[in-house]
């Protein structure tokens, strides 16, 4: 099946207007892109933040009328608001498997491999994550998750009791049991994290040692390790919180914090932990370190 897609840049005041009188006019789908290759970091709770200039694209089926749509859309908005009007016919795919070519198997410190179904890696000394795309943030591609797993498997975790806080997919609480760890919790304010990191628990045989919690149903406790790849404002916030989940001496693992943030995170957290030189991939950063006694 084929589909018209029509794009077009407006303003960030603009494209979500334009986007819902798309979906009016029948769009099966309308998405936002970056048109200037300009960050967006950390909104805001139930915030949705944009590009100042978007690139607004929506789908519509065959029968529907290409000229016809930008009538009508010239009809609605000024036309100074509507830049690089583009409508071109695409072939649909089967975007799993587009996603499936492009995540590969990865390794981590020479221990952990992370991998799709049907490309486990079997190695002496090594142990396979199978993990694929789905519901949850995390594959390990994103270098706030790969600093994460190559912390995970450059350490000793055999017996340990982690906490993931911000679970996501789940890939770090299975990566933790797979490298020796006793039990994991999850934890995750997306009912959708706690459904990706059951799914991904069962597929890698490890759904008797991983407990998943929404934060209502999650009582603290202290932990040997606690993970926290989330994002700089809530890991600043939540600094006190975060910190009581970690034994004395234990081990606290930070992600998802850009380079400049770095600072602010470190100055939240310094009276409770004693942080180790920052790893950096890309533009992200991770924190770990030991909490004091």
């Amino acid at each position: 099946m084929a589909w018209h897609q029509i794009s077009v840049i407006t303003n960030e005041n603009m494209a979500p207007k334009l986007a819902d009188f798309f979906s009016n006019l029948g769009a099966v789908s309308v998405t936002y892109m970056d048109a200037e290759d300009e960050p967006v970091y950390e909104p805001a709770i139930g915030e949705t933040k944009i590009w100042s200039n978007t690139q607004v694209i929506a789908l519509f089926e065959l029968d529907d009328d290409p000229e016809l749509i930008k009538t009508r859309v010239l009809g609605k908005f000024k036309q100074d608001d509507l830049q690089c009007w583009l409508h071109e016919e695409v072939a649909d795919q089967e975007w799993e498997r587009a996603w499936m070519d492009y995540y590969k198997p990865m390794k981590f410190a020479d221990k952990l491999w992370v991998c799709p179904t049907d490309q486990e890696q079997v190695e002496p000394g090594t142990v396979c994550l199978t993990l694929d795309p789905g519901l949850a943030f995390g594959t390990g591609t994103h270098p706030t998750t790969a600093l994460c797993l190559e912390w995970l498997a450059s350490h000793d975790l055999t017996g340990k009791t982690v906490i993931d806080y911000g679970c996501g997919s789940g890939i770090l609480a299975v990566a933790a049991i797979l490298l020796g760890a006793k039990v994991a919790h999850a934890v995750d304010i997306d009912p959708q994290a706690i459904t990706a990191t059951q799914s991904n628990a069962l597929k890698n045989n490890v759904q008797d040692k991983i407990n998943c919690y929404l934060p209502e149903q999650f009582a603290p406790f202290q932990a040997d390790i606690v993970l926290a790849n989330i994002l700089a404002k809530p890991l600043i916030d939540m600094s006190e919180q975060i910190c009581a989940l970690v034994v004395p001496d234990g081990q606290l693992v930070l992600s998802g914090i850009l380079q400049e943030q770095a600072g602010s995170v470190i100055n939240a957290y310094q009276l409770y932990v004693n942080f180790n030189p920052l790893a950096q991939q890309e533009d992200w950063i991770r924190l770990d370190g030991v909490k004091r006694r």
